[in-house]
């Protein structure tokens, strides 16, 4: 055999090796769940459980622990819009390793209440993990797996965000058991053996990008892409009532208490972690165009139905149905962003960053619009869903209006 036939071999033996691609695409997969899970899940959704604890433990007042957790939220948007500039400086697999390094060491350092202003800077660089996560980790491992399994891997990687929320409602309790620092303490160490378990998991690196500069601008200054962009934000209004109303809706507004109230957060939990799986295949099956108007469809009638009817049946269905879409939207978005932009990366990057940005500028708008809302309206929960619905509707009929008018780039 001669050394260019030995070469040859050598190149081609991972092609040869059954089942190596697909365990590949899942080990992949399984680097972005962790680290949507510590950055996305445990970050922001552990918070909500220890409040009261925190409260009591006299660590800080009750507004206090409000303002700390909108310093989640301005993080995240900071993230949001610096991750792009951080993957450039260090690259991208150094700094989703880094953020779920950075995450881990919240948990951590927010064990003791050092002051006020220790914490909001934890806090915030919490959210700052989440912003950058979202941004880079779909598309480093996205352009490393086949287009027809997109949506399910996208699915996966975001189900972290579901797994959070039922951690939330199941783990966190357990640890306040032993005690408020101590849950802090367990919270950093599930964070860090989970940032373990996916370190070398990711892939070496991006896959060029072979698109024409030309040829990238122009879809990238396209009417589709710059109204999904809006569509992404109405879609994070719409997801507000419930993230932030739905405990409090049932446990006071209906006087069910506040064990019924965590019931159906147990539920939206629930619907978090099947969603973008949901989402993900059908995207995969049906098109990414399809798909994500016939998600519009049915989170408008989810997110309204506590208009029509506070009937148990119709909370349970509106729970988990909207947690479903909570990040079961993600993988649609990212897969129609796909579609736009199908032949370079770069631009697919650049345009789910700034669908990022616009879901964490219009939900923290929308938390803080939606909760003047409800102090001016003396406490009315239904106004507040109806709203979240009409936002949704507002995406529906954007992106049908645009299937109308460009019917082949639908």
């Amino acid at each position: 055999m001669t050394n260019a036939d030995t070469k040859q071999h050598v190149e081609t033996r991972p092609h040869q090796r059954p089942g190596s691609a697909s365990q590949q695409t899942w080990r992949y997969a399984v680097a972005g769940l962790f680290a949507s899970l510590v950055g996305l899940g445990l970050a922001r959704f552990s918070y909500t459980p220890l409040i009261p604890a925190l409260i009591a433990a006299k660590w800080f007042s009750a507004s206090d622990v409000v303002y700390l957790g909108a310093a989640n939220l301005a993080g995240y948007l900071a993230g949001a819009l610096a991750a792009r500039a951080v993957a450039t400086r260090i690259g991208a697999v150094r700094a989703l390793r880094a953020m779920m390094l950075l995450a881990t060491l919240s948990f951590f350092a927010s064990s003791t209440p050092v002051s006020f202003s220790w914490f909001f800077a934890w806090r915030f660089l919490s959210g700052l993990t989440g912003g950058i996560i979202m941004v880079l980790a779909a598309s480093v491992i996205l352009p490393h797996i086949s287009a027809a399994r997109r949506g399910i891997v996208g699915g996966v990687i975001f189900a972290g965000v579901g797994l959070g929320v039922a951690a939330s409602g199941t783990l966190v309790p357990l640890l306040l058991q032993q005690g408020l620092q101590q849950s802090w303490y367990g919270l950093g160490a599930l964070s860090a053996l989970l940032t373990l378990a996916s370190w070398w998991n990711w892939p070496a690196e991006a896959k060029a990008d072979t698109a024409p500069l030309h040829h990238a601008k122009h879809h990238h200054a396209s009417t589709a892409a710059r109204a999904l962009l809006v569509q992404y934000g109405l879609n994070a209004v719409a997801l507000v009532p419930h993230m932030v109303f739905i405990v409090d809706f049932v446990a006071r507004g209906l006087g069910q208490g506040i064990a019924a109230g965590s019931r159906y957060w147990v539920l939206y939990g629930l619907g978090a972690i099947v969603g973008p799986l949901v989402t993900g295949h059908l995207g995969d099956r049906a098109g990414f165009g399809p798909a994500l108007r016939a998600a519009f469809l049915i989170e408008a009638a989810a997110a309204l139905l506590p208009t029509v009817s506070i009937a148990p049946v119709s909370l349970i269905v509106s729970s988990v149905v909207v947690g479903g879409f909570t990040p079961g939207i993600v993988p649609l978005v990212l897969g129609r962003i796909h579609e736009l932009l199908p032949h370079s990366t770069g631009q697919q990057s650049a345009t789910w960053s700034h669908a990022t940005t616009s879901f964490a500028l219009f939900q923290a708008a929308a938390a803080y619009g939606f909760s003047w809302i409800y102090a001016q309206t003396g406490g009315d929960y239904l106004v507040l869903f109806g709203l979240g619905g009409g936002a949704v509707v507002l995406a529906l009929a954007i992106d049908l209006g645009l299937a109308l008018k460009v019917p082949r780039r639908s």
